[in-house]
């Protein structure tokens, strides 16, 4: 009788690890006007008029204002045609993004 050995198969299982999140922040300045800032986080951030009023609100008196938050790509995609929304009227709109802790 031959001898067999069984070799017992190993399973690697992939760890599939969620993305990091980033911040979109919106950036207070003293030109841009708060009716075209409500109006971008509406268009751009899908907010209701309570919602992007109060978003701006925020940062108009805390400087800044933490807008959504959103895997990598989305928040610089979305962050950059809000800005660039803000530049084509010629306003010094800002919108940025930082790694969520």
């Amino acid at each position: 009788m031959p001898d067999t050995v069984a070799k017992p198969k190993t399973r690697t299982k992939t760890k599939v690890e969620r993305p990091r999140l980033h911040k979109v922040i919106l950036v207070n300045d003293d030109y841009t006007p708060r009716e075209f800032v409500v109006t971008v986080l509406k268009g751009e951030f899908r907010m209701t008029d309570d919602q992007a009023y109060k978003v701006m609100l925020t940062a108009h008196q805390r400087g800044v204002c933490v807008v959504a938050v959103f895997t990598r790509d989305v928040a610089e995609t979305k962050a950059t045609r809000a800005t660039d929304a803000g530049r084509a009227k010629g306003y010094p709109l800002l919108f940025t993004t930082e790694p969520e802790e």
